[in-house]
């Protein structure tokens, strides 16, 4: 590479960095390769990384697990010193529910022999910690086509009050807004999938805030139940310990639950004098039957996980250990399958309760003859006739 100008040499670099070619950048770097990332960057990512291999896996690699984002560069100019100053954005935004990324950047590379010993990046660091920290009650990560959500108050019993509400508004607009996400998996750190509305907000809030309090917490959850219910991903819950109250309406989201083999289900409204929200009076009657959810709202019994699957709010159970792990795996293999068909099933599925027969013979009929026109069933169709596995897109 010793024909090529440091310019040229920057640019391969960008290039590599963004397709992910490890043997272009071990050609690109100096054996005594030094990367200095910015200090203040979130995760710990700043400081020296001493060695190509280092900088690979502590410093692009970090940034890798954290953010989507690329270098786009912009202005290259040769520094009387020798060394390339690179100037550009970095664009992309945060793995973990982040907002979009767009952040300045400023690069320093020393070339010697022909290769990039050094880089030392200068950034808006503020920037990307805001991509890195928008979401703080849950966790919201993509990879390859699965967005999963992990509710993330476990001390808490992830409990829903009104930071996690609007978390998961955002999380779930999120979500609808990327037409790479194929599947979702709803999940849980801790030992609790969600005991329901934080009691502790509504004991603390003197008697005539709560109604409002109230309102505005429950518009955000709301919204996240709508919003996960109406996206073409299927949405795939995996429940261990307990979820009750509106927490529920988590799982109704969802087209397929895992739950834990000791998981335990309540409603709990009438211990608290209170009626009911997350959909349960709409889903609940649909999925157990009105005279199993007159019983479960007016005795606040609580289900067993057997009689959670008995009734028909779980999909299948599994060992505690297993469960994310079968959840997993069953969002894996729908990100893999046809999205907009899925998306369309789910329609017709929720909307079936609300038609006359006629209708909803109507609007399979105008559904199959919209899925026809997609990418994904002219290569099933193919596959079907060649005997060959598919290879759907999601388009």
């Amino acid at each position: 590479m010793d024909d090529l100008s440091s310019t040229d040499l920057a640019r391969a670099l960008y290039a590599a960095l963004d397709a992910g070619d490890r043997e272009q950048l071990d050609a690109l770097l100096h054996p005594e390769f030094t990367g200095s990332i910015a200090e203040g960057m979130p995760f710990g990512i700043g400081g020296d990384h001493v060695g190509a291999a280092a900088m690979r896996r502590n410093g692009w690699g970090a940034i890798a697990r954290h953010f989507e984002a690329r270098a786009e560069p912009e202005q290259f100019l040769d520094l009387s010193d020798g060394r390339l100053l690179v100037t550009g954005r970095y664009r992309g935004r945060g793995k973990h529910g982040g907002a979009a990324l767009d952040a300045a950047f400023a690069h320093l590379i020393v070339i010697n022999q022909g290769r990039i010993k050094s880089l030392e990046q200068f950034t808006d660091t503020a920037r990307w910690h805001d991509a890195a920290c928008r979401l703080q009650t849950v966790l919201l990560d993509f990879e390859g086509g699965v967005a999963t959500l992990r509710l993330n108050r476990p001390d808490k019993g992830n409990a829903i009050d009104e930071s996690m509400a609007a978390d998961l508004a955002e999380a779930a607009t999120q979500i609808a807004e990327r037409s790479d996400v194929r599947a979702v998996l709803i999940a849980c750190n801790g030992p609790n999938f969600t005991v329901g509305g934080d009691l502790s907000l509504f004991a603390g809030t003197a008697r005539d805030q709560l109604p409002n309090r109230l309102r505005r917490m429950i518009d955000n959850y709301h919204l996240a139940i709508e919003r996960l219910t109406s996206v073409d991903a299927p949405v795939v819950a995996a429940v261990r310990g307990g979820a009750g109250g509106g927490g529920l309406g988590l799982l109704y989201a969802a087209d397929i639950v895992v739950a834990a083999d000791d998981a335990r289900f309540a409603l709990g409204y009438g211990a608290l004098g209170l009626t009911a929200d997350g959909g349960n009076t709409w889903f609940l009657p649909r999925m157990v039957g009105m005279r199993r959810a007159q019983e479960l709202f007016l005795l606040n019994r609580r289900l067993t996980a057997q009689e959670a699957l008995a009734f028909g709010l779980v999909s299948r159970l599994a060992r505690e250990d297993q469960v994310e792990n079968e959840a997993a795996s069953l969002a894996a293999t729908l990100a893999a399958g046809p999205t907009r068909a899925y998306g369309a099933v789910r329609r017709l599925l929720r909307q079936s309760f609300e038609r006359r027969l006629s209708d909803q013979l109507d609007a399979e009929k105008e559904s199959i003859v919209d899925a026809s026109r997609t990418s994904d069933a002219h290569e099933g169709i193919a596959a079907f006739v060649t005997k060959r596995r598919p290879q759907f897109r999601g388009e």
